[in-house]
Order: structure tokens, then C-alpha cells, then sequence
């Protein structure tokens, strides 16, 4: 069996299958995060409802529902270079493809159903389990690294979507998008992603004195007898719903809670970076302390960035103070996630075992929204679902505390036996 690698030694491998990462993990999320900056011109050109315009996304997302564990499945079977490649080239061509819309509804849900499948195919699943294939020593501050590709998105895809709108026109902005977004991570995934099972692959085909590296963890079976895989999968839900929930809705709530339009756009932006510190910083702590304890103070502490934002407690400075706590808590969820099920379930079977945890962050991604909105609803305010959101982050928190000792899988690097 191959040796282990040391920390200093997997950063110089394989730190450009993290920009690999990065710049895949982006192409999809160009293509969601984008949207709202495109409803005025479909709006004036065609006349539809935002609901209607919306619609293609919320269909594109619930096709991750029941699709996710196959994919999963296909990643354990066949490696990440060969779907990677194939997914990215029919993502970027897809969201070009949105700009053939002619005005049916039909045919934009049909566009955006291909994109659903396409994007299927480099969903976080491949690229969490590229990285994790590769790094043990180094994967959480690796997997932090990569999942910021999404976070990125968030800050400079808007005022870019806005820009080649104003002077290319909607239909050139989404070929814009999928080239300035596309060929980068084609070039970069064609001459540098290798995961774990490709690695064997060439392994097999190469000189006969060299050993593959044989892939080691729970099997399905035993996944979904274990205990600590549950508690990370229900933390998890608790945490993306709320997420979800407050992000779709954080704009109202911040204007409905005396902030103008002007400071809540940039008090938007300001949580977006706080994601992208949330998810290095909590990659560099899961290196070196117990993930689970973690992951528990970092979901906990989206109660505190709540509670800032509660009457009692509402002011200017503590409003800033919250938002960046709620970013950085919201940005570090899907890492925590990433990185305890890699850990707790090995790569025996991570596709699998991830796409369904891929399904259930679906499945929290769409009824958060809803969610804050039924609430909104039938109360005429946001300060009860701030209210439900304190104890469950506890919750989520809790969830996580003292999962175990990690799994000292024998070709795994520094899995620390942690109480």
C-alpha cells in the first residue's frame, strides 16, 4: 500500500486540484446566483411573472432530490475525471443555452431541466470527493479552500451579470457567463483532476511494481447503521434550512428592521465575505481540533448572530456584528458536512454515502425559503422565524458534540483518535 503523505507534501501535489475545485464548484452557481439580476429583462421582453421566471431554478434544484445518490454511485464506479469533464462541458453549454429563450414557458423550464441534469453531474459530491481522495492531513482547510469557488460567486457574479447585461444585452450575458466561467474549469479539470478511483485506474495500467492505494471505509450498510453519520445528516438539515431561510429573506428582514435599502445591500455583501471566512477558518480549526466540537460551535453560534438581530437587542453595531456571524456560520455549514461524512464514512463508499447527504441539503435548500415565508405569512414578520432559528442552531450544534472517535482507517493520514 502507498505511504501517507505529509501535510506540506499534499499541498504541493495537489494544490491545483483545489483551484480545480474552486473554479467547478463556480460554473453552476454563475448560473443560479446570477438570476435575479436577470429578472427585469425577461420580465420587459416577455412579459412573465417572477414566478414563472424563478420557476426554471426552483425546477433545475428538485431534480438534485432523487438523482443525487446515483450520482454519487457513478463517482464511486467510474472516478470523478470522466463525469467532471462531461458535466462541465454540458453545464457551460446549457446555461448558454438560456439565452435561445423565445418567450414560452415550456421551453424556459425545459432549459433550465437540462441545466438540472448537466449541473448533477459537478454538484459538490465530485469535486468533496476528488479533494478528499487526495488530502488527509490537509483535506478540511482544502475542502474550505475549494467550497469558497461558491462563496466567490456570491460577491462577483452580480455586479458582473449587471455589467455584460448593460453592454452585451441579456441573451450575450449568458454566453458570457458560461465562457468566462467554463473554459477555465474545463482547462483546469482536463490537465489536473484525478481523484481517488482514477488514481487507482492508472495505477493498474502502469508499471507492474506499482501498488494502487486501495479506498477504505463503511460500507452501505454499515452507513446507514451509523449513528454518527445520522447525527451529522440532521444537523445538517437544521442548519441549510434555517440557512436557506434566511438568506432567501435577509433583505426584508434587515429593511423591515429599520436598515435602508442602500446599508442592507451591503450588509448582504458583508455576509457573503464573512462565508467565505467561515469556511477557511473552520478548515484550519477541523485540522487541528476535533471536527465534531468544530462543527458544534460553529452552528451554535448562528443562535448568537440571530439573537443580535432581535428586538431587545437591535442596534446599528450589533445588526453588522450579526450579519457577520450568520455569514460566517452559514459558510462554513456545507464543509462541516463535507468533512465529517469523508471522516466518519471513509472513501469506501463517499459518493454514495454523500449524495445522500446531498439530497438532504436539497431538500432543506427548498423548504427554507418556504419556510421563512409561511412565517412571514401568518404572523406579519420575520421575528418568529428568528425566534424558531436560535434553539434549532443549538440544536444543530448539539447534534455534532462528541460524535466519536475518528475511524483509523489504515490508508488514511493523521485520523486522530479524538474522544
Amino acid at each position: 500500500m502507498t505511504q501517507p503523505l505529509a501535510r506540506s507534501d499534499e499541498w504541493r501535489r495537489y494544490w491545483p486540484l483545489v483551484v480545480t475545485a474552486f473554479l467547478g464548484l463556480a460554473l453552476p452557481s454563475a448560473a443560479v446566483n446570477s438570476m435575479g439580476v436577470f429578472v427585469e429583462s425577461l420580465e420587459r421582453e416577455f412579459g412573465w411573472t417572477r414566478t414563472e421566471i424563478s420557476g426554471g431554478v426552483a425546477l433545475a434544484s428538485l431534480i438534485t432530490i432523487p438523482l443525487s445518490p446515483l450520482v454519487g454511485a457513478m463517482i464511486d464506479r467510474y472516478g470523478v475525471r470522466r463525469l467532471a469533464l462531461l458535466g462541465l462541458l454540458l453545464t457551460a453549454s446549457a446555461i448558454a443555452a438560456l439565452s435561445f429563450a423565445d418567450g414560452a414557458v415550456v421551453q424556459w423550464m425545459v432549459l433550465w431541466f437540462i441545466f438540472g441534469l448537466a449541473a448533477l453531474l459537478i454538484k459538490p459530491t465530485l469535486w468533496t470527493a476528488a479533494i478528499s481522495g487526495a488530502f488527509n492531513g490537509g483535506r478540511s482547510l482544502a475542502l474550505g479552500l475549494a467550497l469558497s469557488g461558491m462563496s466567490m460567486v456570491l460577491i462577483v457574479v452580480p455586479p458582473l451579470t449587471e455589467w455584460l447585461i448593460s453592454g452585451f444585452g441579456w441573451r450575450s450575458a449568458y454566453i458570457w457567463l458560461a465562457v468566462i466561467f467554463g473554459i477555465p474549469a474545463l482547462g483546469m479539470s482536463y490537465f489536473f483532476l484525478y481523484g481517488a478511483k482514477d488514481r487507482q485506474r492508472i495505477a493498474r495500467a502502469g508499471p507492474a511494481g506499482e501498488v494502487e492505494q486501495a479506498l477504505e471505509g463503511l460500507s452501505v450498510a454499515e452507513a446507514f447503521r451509523s449513528p454518527a453519520l445520522y447525527r451529522i445528516a440532521g444537523a445538517t438539515l437544521i442548519t441549510l434550512a434555517f440557512g436557506a431561510a434566511f438568506l432567501a429573506h435577509q433583505f426584508p428582514i434587515l429593511t423591515e428592521s429599520g436598515v435602508s435599502r442602500h446599508n442592507a445591500a451591503l450588509l448582504a455583501s458583508l455576509a457573503g465575505a464573512g462565508s467565505i471566512v467561515g469556511k477557511l477558518v473552520t478548515g484550519w480549526l477541523m485540522e487541528r481540533f476535533d471536527g465534531g466540537f468544530i462543527g458544534c460551535i460553529t452552528n451554535s453560534l448562528m443562535a448568537i448572530g440571530m439573537l443580535f438581530l432581535l428586538e431587545p437587542f437591535r442596534t446599528p453595531p450589533t445588526i453588522v456584528l450579526g450579519m457577520l456571524i450568520i455569514g460566517y456560520s452559514n459558510g462554513a455549514k456545507l464543509q462541516i458536512c463535507v468533512f465529517l461524512t469523508s471522516v466518519y464514512g471513509g472513501m469506501r463508499n463517499y459518493g454514495k454515502i454523500f449524495g445522500v447527504m446531498a439530497s438532504i441539503m436539497a431538500v432543506a435548500g427548498g423548504l427554507g425559503p418556504l419556510l421563512g415565508g409561511m412565517i412571514y405569512d401568518l404572523t406579519k414578520g420575520y421575528n418568529a422565524l428568528i425566534i424558531v432559528g436560535i434553539p434549532s442552531s443549538l440544536v444543530a450544534g448539539l447534534l455534532l458534540f462528541r460524535l466519536g472517535r475518528y475511524p483509523r482507517w489504515s490508508s488514511s493520514l493523521e485520523m486522530r483518535e479524538l474522544a
